[in-house]
C-alpha cells in the first residue's frame, strides 16, 4: 500500500469518527445544543484539528441529514427485486428494524429535526418526496393488479415507519418493557417478523390469494 493510498483511508476513517461524534451529540442535544467542542471531545480530537475537518456544525449537520435520507431511500430500493409485495415489504420491514436498532442515533436525530419544526430538512425534503412518491407508485401498482387490499400507499409507508423506527426513538421503553439487561439485544428478526405479519394480514387474504380473487 502506498503512502497515498494510506493517508486516504486514514483520513477517511477520521472523518467517519468525526460522523459518528457529530451524530450522537446531534441526536442527544439537537443542532442549536450541541457544540464543536462537544464533537471534538467525543471523536477524542482537540478542536483546532476538528475544524481543520469540518467548516462548521451546520455543515456537518446538513451532510449527516443527507446521508440518513439518503440510506433511507436505498432501503426500500434495494429490497427484494421480483417486485413480489409480500417479499419487498418484508425484506424492507427487515432493513427498517435493522437500521433503527443499529443506528439509533441516526434515527433519533431525524425525528428530533421533524419535531423541532424541520428548518433544516427543507432542502432535502424535495428528494425525500420524490422518493416516496416512487416507492407509493409501485405499491398502486399492486392494487391495481389485485395482489393486495386498496391502501393509501403513502399512509402505509408512514405506518411502517412509525412501527420500526419506534425500536430506535423509544428505545429505552423498549427495554423496559421487554426486561432486557444492558448486555442483551433486540432481537431484529423476531420484531421484524411481527409487524411484517401485521402489515401483510392487512394487505394479503389468509388464504394467499389475492384480494380481488373469488
Amino acid at each position: 500500500m502506498n503512502s497515498r493510498t494510506d493517508f486516504a483511508r486514514k483520513r477517511e476513517a477520521l472523518n467517519e469518527r468525526i460522523r459518528e461524534a457529530a451524530i450522537a451529540e446531534f441526536a442527544e442535544h439537537g443542532l442549536r445544543g450541541t457544540t464543536t467542542q462537544a464533537i471534538a471531545d467525543r471523536a477524542g480530537l482537540t478542536k483546532t484539528k476538528l475544524h481543520y475537518h469540518i467548516s462548521g456544525k451546520e455543515e456537518l449537520y446538513q451532510d449527516v441529514i443527507d446521508q440518513i435520507i439518503g440510506i433511507w431511500a436505498d432501503l426500500f430500493d434495494g429490497s427484494a427485486v421480483n417486485q413480489d409485495p409480500e417479499s419487498v415489504l418484508r425484506d424492507y420491514i427487515v432493513r427498517k428494524v435493522r437500521f433503527s436498532l443499529e443506528h439509533p442515533d441516526k434515527v433519533k436525530l431525524f425525528a428530533n429535526e421533524v419535531m423541532r419544526d424541520a428548518g433544516m430538512l427543507q432542502d432535502h425534503w424535495i428528494r425525500s418526496r420524490e422518493d416516496v412518491r416512487r416507492s407509493a407508485a409501485l405499491i398502486e401498482n399492486w392494487v391495481a393488479e389485485g395482489r393486495i387490499r386498496p391502501v393509501d400507499p403513502v399512509l402505509l409507508l408512514f405506518h411502517i415507519w412509525a412501527m420500526t423506527e419506534y425500536y430506535a426513538v423509544m428505545g429505552k421503553q423498549v427495554r423496559f418493557f421487554l426486561e432486557l439487561e444492558d448486555s442483551e439485544s433486540v432481537t431484529a428478526e423476531h420484531v421484524a417478523s411481527e409487524i411484517a405479519n401485521v402489515v401483510l394480514n392487512g394487505l394479503l387474504k389468509a388464504d394467499g390469494a389475492r384480494p380481488t380473487d373469488t
